[in-house]
């Protein structure tokens, strides 16, 4: 997520100030410039530098000469988060090569000036705008859509827009501009029985320059920053609450509103009124908690969405998976990852957490008991153990859309049974149940995965529309020269159906494949995603031929000849059909009623 998310402070001596940041870095040395540009490698103030260099070289000249950092004597203890000369936190990802640093402030001057801007704007500016402006849209027709994308997005949180905020003085918000960049911030109160009115403002703010990208994001962020702010305040309450039962502060203030207005103010001033967020909190390890929090809510949020890119028309796989995922507004498209556990309970480490020691110990459990358990790894491999013959009668059965029933002792055996078999159907025509106690139905699922002891109805069992395959595992694994340990196993297939000898044509091409040993499994990949693409061509030519009017067996023949296909498909290509996505069925049907002759 190419954001900086950062803690905000609202000090009464003064006024603004950052109290704590997180960025990014894509550069394997986050802390280095580069030595060109002198800009830090695929962080946000790169993309900041090259949207804004028609900008004045003696405006950057001027930024850049500035010091980011506020001299000491402009700082109280609240104003501040680290120690001076702490390194800061880091955090590195293996996977993506990407480091996220956590500080004060940011080191770029440009990026310090906009986290600056924001900070300002979120605890001084926008506050009085949120309790006194009225919502006034723009007539452009972007704010328009953006307003509507809002309203859908927050609900009654209120509507934040551009340079816009919702009413109420704690609670999300969003403003911004393109030079200044887009906020998301989110104000609060932590208690503090020193404090003028027994609270202090603090303020969570996310800046980016991708308007779009942190609109979409709004309800993530509303969640998981609502949920760091509930447990700062949780830990301020307690120690609040500890403080004001050894000493009422509200009692001893009423007494010295008896003194002198100097005495008093003098006495305001020489005591301990400005303390950090560690001290009302009683947390020495805050920041390096806030760090982590920060650090997977950047990551977290990068992986909610992705751009993806489409060469050429898309295939009937591919609008499927569009189909089953979940699309913003925007055309941003969800894409389901592995959950991010977020850090309740976070530990000190220099690499990013990805599981939770809970989910660690669950996950553990679970492999030890069946770490033994073989797995098929493809087609070929599948079809090497189960034989050619076997492995015909079962794909026959596949590709017209038989129920195939795999029952077993070993969970991960079955699973792999089922994906390696899946790959011979279209994704439309894959309705999986992994793994189930009892039987279900053939309606919800084609592919079905079961304990050897759970019982299948009568009526299945003499049906010719289901097979079932049992998987028996020896009782002891024997030492032997096979190289495979499936060889040990059982396969005992059970059905009613009498199918032709000859199949689909399909299938012929399909063994082929694999009985070439000169063709590596990436090569039969291929080969298998070209030959489903090409029969669901002619799938979608039969089904405009059969939604076009009623036309008689001899018209359908003589269609099938010109596809090249047998009658022995006919089964197949009428199965393959419920396959088709539902945006090809839409225009299909839409082409079909508007070309048809008037009555």
């Amino acid at each position: 997520m190419n954001a900086i998310i950062a803690l905000c402070h609202f000090c009464e001596l003064h006024g603004p100030s950052v109290l704590f940041h997180t960025q990014a870095f894509h550069s394997r040395e986050p802390q280095g410039l580069d030595a060109e540009s002198g800009e830090e490698s695929g962080s946000l103030a790169s993309f900041l530098s090259s949207g804004r260099r028609s900008r004045s070289q003696s405006a950057a000249s001027s930024t850049s000469s500035v010091s980011n950092t506020p001299k000491k004597s402009e700082t109280c203890q609240a104003c501040r988060s680290v120690p001076s000369g702490h390194p800061g936190f880091v955090s590195k990802d293996p996977d993506t090569k990407i480091s996220y640093v956590s500080s004060q402030y940011p080191e770029h001057p440009q990026l310090f000036s906009i986290v600056r801007q924001a900070c300002v704007r979120s605890l001084s500016c926008e506050i009085v705008r949120r309790r006194t402006d009225p919502a006034v849209f723009s007539d452009d027709v972007a704010e328009k859509r953006l307003r509507h994308l809002l309203l859908e997005k927050c609900g009654t949180q209120g509507v934040p827009i551009h340079n816009r905020v919702c009413p109420g003085r704690e609670g999300p918000i969003f403003f911004g501009d393109d030079h200044w960049g887009h906020v998301f911030s989110h104000t609060f109160f932590i208690k503090d029985s020193q404090a003028r009115g027994f609270q202090r403002w603090y303020s969570i703010i996310v800046v980016m320059m991708d308007k779009i990208y942190l609109i979409n994001s709004w309800p993530f962020l509303v969640k998981h920053i609502g949920e760091i702010i509930s447990k700062l305040q949780d830990k301020a309450i307690k120690v609040y609450d500890q403080e004001q039962n050894q000493c009422p502060e509200r009692a001893r203030r009423m007494n010295e509103s008896f003194m002198a207005p100097g005495d008093f103010f003098r006495r305001q001033r020489g005591g301990d009124h400005f303390r950090p967020l560690v001290t009302l909190t009683k947390d020495d390890g805050l920041f390096k908690w806030l760090h982590q929090w920060f650090v997977w809510v950047l990551k977290a949020g990068g992986n909610r969405m992705t751009e993806k890119l489409l060469e050429g028309p898309p295939t009937e796989d591919v609008l499927i998976d569009m189909e089953k995922q979940e699309e913003t507004e925007e055309g941003f498209i969800k894409i389901n990852t592995k959950p991010m556990p977020s850090p309740d309970q976070p530990t000190a480490t220099e690499e990013l957490q990805q599981t939770s020691p809970s989910e660690t110990e669950e996950a553990g459990a679970e492999g030890d008991a069946d770490s033994t358990a073989p797995v098929f790894t493809s087609l070929r491999h599948f079809r090497q153990i189960i034989g050619s013959q076997g492995f015909h009668s079962i794909a026959h059965h596949i590709l017209i859309g038989n129920q195939i029933i795999i029952r077993g002792e070993k969970r991960p055996t079955m699973e792999s049974i089922i994906n390696v078999l899946k790959s011979l159907l279209p994704m439309g025509c894959c309705r999986i149940v992994p793994y189930s106690a009892t039987y279900e139905d053939s309606w919800k699922c084609n592919f079905l995965g079961l304990p050897l002891v759970a019982q299948i109805p009568a009526h299945v069992m003499s049906s010719e529309y289901y097979v079932i395959i049992d998987v028996l595992s020896p009782a002891k694994v024997q030492q032997t020269l096979e190289p495979d340990v499936f060889f040990q196993y059982s396969f005992l297939m059970t059905t009613k159906a009498q199918l032709p000898e000859k199949g689909p044509a399909i299938l012929q091409k399909i063994e082929l494949a694999l009985e070439n040993e000169n063709l590596s499994s990436a090569v039969v990949d291929a080969c298998l995603v070209s030959l489903k693409e090409e029969w669901m061509n002619k799938v979608k030519v039969l089904f405009k031929f059969s939604r076009a009017g009623s036309r008689s067996r001899e018209d359908t023949l003589k269609l099938l000849q010109v596809l090249e296909a047998t009658e022995e498909d006919t089964q197949m290509l009428k199965f393959w059909m419920t396959g088709l996505s539902n945006q090809h069925r839409t225009h299909m049907l839409s082409s079909a009623i508007s070309t048809s002759p008037p009555m």
